[in-house]
């Protein structure tokens, strides 16, 4: 009797299995993004050997299940535009509307990059952006409405995006509050850095693996491989008291991604945690100056940029995110697009001492240093003791001059190194000066 119930249930389920309905990737549905100007990956699931086409345009593409049930093919480069239609036939078909064809942005980090709309302003009345589109779980339109509900940094820098580019622009949110770089980047990576090797202890208690790369296979690797340009980045505070063990992870996480991905090196562009706390009055202190640091460590990397944001309200969520938003979209413009424009603040190069003078040289000085106020603020020098002062400072063909009656023979430089640094320089186009300091270990 057992034995005809299975047989009787095998009969009834197999039937199923032979006629399963293809399906498609999660990021694939009505008003969605498809990347423009490279060969644009759909994929998803059919019965085993079941013939999948792919209709968009004028191309078809069709394959064939493999024996699990999965299916990929490739798009030809497509052309900016839309709205269009995708078809997908399986043995039942599935089909796609109000589809756009432009830029694809991934939007990741912690909560600074989660904090929507809605917790920064109190209107989006200007936010019916048509060729905006948005996805924090689905794709969507973006309308008042659904702006509210989105990130506010994404939100700005996809508004600046697009209005910049002229073509339609797709954002993809996966951003979660108080997490760590450990939860975003796979364990196998972490595992296999050479530079993560003297973390591996502190990372793997008892080899259990704790937090490492939950939030990778949950939120990012799902995504892969969709076609898309690159990744802007706002996380940080999390990681702030292991300054040394993020100069590395931060690195691993961006090599992880790309590959993984299989698109290259593509262009990832991350923001500087901003200003918190009260005025820094002692020289010394240093706050969350190793850990932007540590995040400025990952301009070493190819196609990688930073959005400097010290200068905004002294608050762990600054409510300022169209500024993070719009500095991130002038360093897209840059890097991902090519365009010759100013896209960093200054950039410390080199210190050269003559004297009881500090002469600093920076890169990116676009059209010239200037000072917002009447002096140049934020600068401590100190001599070969480490004892640090606060500086006089001055701007002489475009490099700083700083000194103190206090240090005959200065020998190491700070510059904005604290939590709340009490900073002004810029260059003309209003980008502020990264923070630095010639003191601390070598990379």
């Amino acid at each position: 009797m057992q034995r005809l119930l299975v047989v009787s249930m095998l009969l009834f389920i197999t039937p199923l299995a032979v006629h399963a309905n293809v399906t498609v990737g999660g990021l694939f549905n009505n008003n969605m993004v498809l990347q423009r100007g490279m060969k644009v990956p759909v994929w998803g699931k059919a019965a085993p050997g079941e013939e999948v086409t792919v209709a968009f345009l004028e191309q078809k593409k069709t394959t064939k299940a493999d024996d699990k049930g999965n299916w990929h093919v490739k798009l030809d480069e497509l052309k900016a535009g839309g709205p269009f239609e995708l078809t997908i036939t399986g043995k039942n078909t599935l089909t796609f509307k109000n589809v756009l064809v432009g830029e694809v942005w991934v939007c990741s980090g912690q909560s600074n990059m989660q904090w929507t709309l809605s917790q920064t302003v109190k209107s989006a009345d200007d936010a019916n952006l048509p060729m905006l589109r948005l996805n924090g779980g689905s794709w969507q339109e973006c309308t008042p409405e659904t702006a509210l509900k989105f990130s506010a940094t994404g939100y700005h820098f996809g508004r600046e995006l697009q209005k910049a580019l002229g073509v339609p622009v797709g954002l993809i949110n996966r951003s979660v509050g108080g997490t760590s770089a450990r939860s975003w980047v796979s364990k196998s990576a972490v595992e296999s850095a050479p530079a993560m090797k003297p973390f591996l202890d502190e990372l793997f208690p008892a080899k259990k693996g704790g937090a490492i790369g939950g939030l990778y296979e949950s939120f990012i690797r799902p995504l892969i491989p969709f076609g898309m340009r690159g990744v802007i980045w706002y996380q940080g505070e999390s990681d702030a008291s292991r300054p040394e063990e993020y100069t590395h992870l931060f690195k691993t996480l961006i090599q992880s991604w790309r590959a993984d991905w299989g698109q290259g090196e593509f262009p990832f562009l991350f923001a500087h945690l901003g200003a918190i706390g009260g005025a820094v009055k002692d020289p010394s202190q240093v706050g969350w100056g190793p850990i932007r640091e540590a995040q400025s460590a990952a301009l070493d990397l190819p196609a990688t940029a930073v959005a400097a944001f010290h200068d905004s309200d002294a608050d762990l969520h600054p409510r300022r995110k169209e500024l993070v938003g719009a500095r991130l979209a002038l360093a897209a413009r840059r890097v991902a697009y090519g365009e010759k424009i100013v896209y960093s603040g200054p950039q410390f190069e080199a210190m050269k001492a003559d004297g009881d003078k500090a002469i600093l040289t920076f890169q990116h000085v676009g059209g010239g240093l200037v000072a917002k106020g009447d002096a140049v603020k934020g600068f401590a020098i100190a001599g070969a003791d480490g004892k640090f002062v606060w500086a006089d400072a001055r701007i002489e063909n475009d490099k700083v001059i700083a000194w103190s009656k206090d240090v005959p023979a200065p020998v190491f430089v700070r510059y904005a190194f604290a939590s709340n640094p009490q900073c002004n320089l810029y260059n003309r186009e209003g980008l502020p000066a990264l923070p630095f300091r010639t003191d601390g270990k070598k990379k």
